[in-house]
């Protein structure tokens, strides 16, 4: 990036964020960071080309005029973190800044740039939207919306929690990659919504040195304060259960009254001991939040895990010193830091290998073994693969692929025909990976009587983190709709459930994810098919479940992400809040009049 005068200056900043949220300290201070994000021409808010901050509060019907920009790259660098939680200015760029950094997280692991669902370029943040305990993604107002509510000593802002900003962001980005995540299924894909935003929003917190350094202390000390760490600490001290208590105890640490807005996601997966049971046999985990801990539950192990196995390695090159026997501390807090990123962009990658439909955890587990093998073909760092192999294995999670490629997914058959395909549009064009499924519909197992239509092209870039190799792939997404009478699902192979009647119409979805190589031979194809048993089983769950007749009556799937804002508060100043409050003239009330004034008029907004 250059300026006027084709001075080159940085393409990134540094912005102070809170770590994770002003409960977590390090004695008596708030963990503060700093996250990377890209640097841009910025307007008051703060508003840039993919993220609009608007400070409204519905509750109140008030709007907090911004303040203009500042020249410098971090605003808030080096000031004092009790004055930053009471800056409503602050709350606004912490939302930004982290909304962004995820958003980055998320185009260098898939390679390419990510849109949302919406079709708009930007999404509105509301720090303040409302007094609630509450903070949600909404995709009909094109927006993120976090809640303030009152503690039991303060107000408790939600835009102040790093993982809770991260979570909503991720199911906002997730909506955009896999709209059909959000239908409904198997409870597993229901569960993959949840869980997948906890995975992301902890090993994005994860990957700040400060918050590692936080775990290694609470391993080592318990919950007891040290104003003076060792420099060096005993390989033998630095054990999976050490490592894996000094998580658990970030977890209670983290303050309770924010952890009512998302269930806890750390403190509860870790509680989860490894055992087959909750995820085939207990129905309290048939609850897409605690189905999704379970997910959570084996990410954590794996990574605790990992970094065991990299630390041991460590001590093994470092034997000169002391006979190996002991580590430098800001080395063993670096490698954490260094795997939590590595395993937070393998997890994102693995959405590009994982199908369009019908997820089952066991289909993202073979997504993330394929996609870490495709990019990171050396696992001798971090033994990751056999590591998530493992912890899903104790939770009775088995990849949906042969494990005798070690769970990864299958190549392409060989077979496939290419000669009516032109390489330069198979990277870009729907319609040139369209004539390819037409080409070799019977290979790829396509339902000829379905609907088919391809939703997206994209060319990636891959960047292996440990030593920059690039892989160029191109991935494309494609589904297929069929509607059939009940009584004419046996032409695909699909029973339907005792006591349906026979003219009931049933909609069957299938589709596969496409993977090219860069000479634009399919390497991968990842999906469902429209029949068979997998469908019998979702549309026998779906009809004793009574989730057909909401959905058929125009509802079901995830409305939590779709709603709009809960219903406006009266109004009324709320004693030391935001602070700098411009009342709203003649605004529409609710934060989703508010919203409609910045959306264009072809996107229709309906309240709840």
């Amino acid at each position: 990036m250059a300026d006027s005068l084709g001075v080159l200056s940085p393409r990134t900043r540094w912005v102070t964020v809170i770590a994770q949220d002003p409960s977590v300290r390090r004695g008596k201070r708030i963990v503060t960071g700093e996250v990377a994000i890209p640097r841009e021409d910025l307007r008051e808010g703060p508003w840039g080309h993919r993220v609009q901050v608007v400070d409204y509060d519905a509750s109140l019907d008030r709007y907090r005029k911004p303040k203009p920009i500042t020249d410098r790259d971090d605003p808030f660098k080096d000031t004092d973190p009790d004055r930053l939680i009471a800056d409503p200015e602050f709350h606004a760029w912490n939302c930004y800044a982290i909304v962004m950094s995820t958003l980055a997280r998320f185009e260098f692991a898939l390679g390419r740039r990510v849109a949302w669902s919406f079709g708009g370029h930007q999404i509105k943040v509301a720090p303040h939207a409302f007094a609630d305990a509450n903070a949600f993604y909404s995709r009909q107002d094109e927006s993120i919306l976090f809640g303030y509510f009152q503690g039991r000593k303060e107000t408790v802002f939600t835009c102040l929690s790093h993982d809770v900003i991260s979570h909503e962001t991720t199911h906002a980005l997730l909506d955009g990659l896999r709209k059909r995540y959000m239908d409904p299924s198997s409870p597993d894909q229901a569960a993959f919504h949840e869980g997948f935003a906890d995975v992301v929003a902890l090993l994005s917190v994860f990957a700040m040195p400060g918050v590692v350094e936080r775990i290694v202390d609470l391993g080592e000390t318990g919950k007891k304060e040290t104003t003076d760490p060792p420099r060096r600490i005993a390989v033998s001290r630095l054990t999976e259960n050490r490592l894996f208590r000094g998580v658990l105890r970030l977890g209670e640490q983290m303050g309770e009254e924010i952890q009512g807005v998302r269930g806890a996601a750390l403190r509860s997966s870790g509680e989860i001991k490894p055992s087959p049971q909750w995820y085939h046999e207990d129905p309290k985990f048939e609850e897409s939040h605690r189905r999704g801990e379970i997910l959570v539950a084996a990410i954590l192990h794996a990574f605790v895990g990992a970094w065991r196995h990299r630390l041991v390695g460590m001590g093994a090159e470092t034997e000169s010193l002391d006979g190996g026997k002991t580590l430098d501390r800001e080395r063993v807090v670096e490698e954490g830091a260094a795997l939590a990123g590595t395993l937070l962009t393998t997890a994102i990658r693995a959405l590009d290998y994982a199908p369009t439909v019908d997820l089952k955890f066991g289909d993202y587990l073979s997504a993330v073994l394929t996609g870490d093998r495709e990019v990171r073909p050396d696992d001798k760092k971090y033994d990751l693969r056999r590591r998530l192999h493992e912890a899903f294995a104790s939770y009775g999670i088995r990849p949906s692929a042969s494990t005798a490629d070690g769970g990864a997914w299958p190549h392409a058959p060989q077979s496939l025909r290419y000669g009516g395909v032109h390489l330069a549009s198979l990277q870009r064009d729907p319609d040139e990976v369209f004539r390819f499924l037409w080409d070799n519909r019977k290979d790829l197992g396509l339902d000829e009587g379905a609907y088919t239509e391809v939703l997206s092209v994209r060319p990636c870039t891959r960047v292996d983190p440990d030593d920059g190799f690039t892989l160029h792939e191109t991935v494309a997404q494609y589904v297929q709709i069929r509607r059939l009478r009940a009584d004419e699902l046996r032409h695909v192979d699909v029973r339907p459930p005792d006591g349906m009647p026979t003219d009931t119409e049933v909609t069957l979805y299938g589709g596969a994810a496409l993977v090219f190589d860069e000479f634009g031979h399919l390497k991968y194809h990842v999906g469902k098919s429209v029949g068979g048993d997998h469908q019998s089983e979702q549309l026998l769950r779906r009809w004793t479940s009574g989730d057909f007749e909401r959905t058929a009556a125009g509802s079901g799937g995830l409305p939590h992400y779709t709603c709009a804002a809960p219903p406006a508060r009266p109004r009324g100043r709320r004693s030391g809040s935001h602070g700098d409050e411009d009342s709203a003239e003649a605004q529409p009330a609710g934060i989703s009049g508010w919203l409609r004034r910045l959306l264009p008029s072809r996107i229709p907004l309906r309240r709840r």
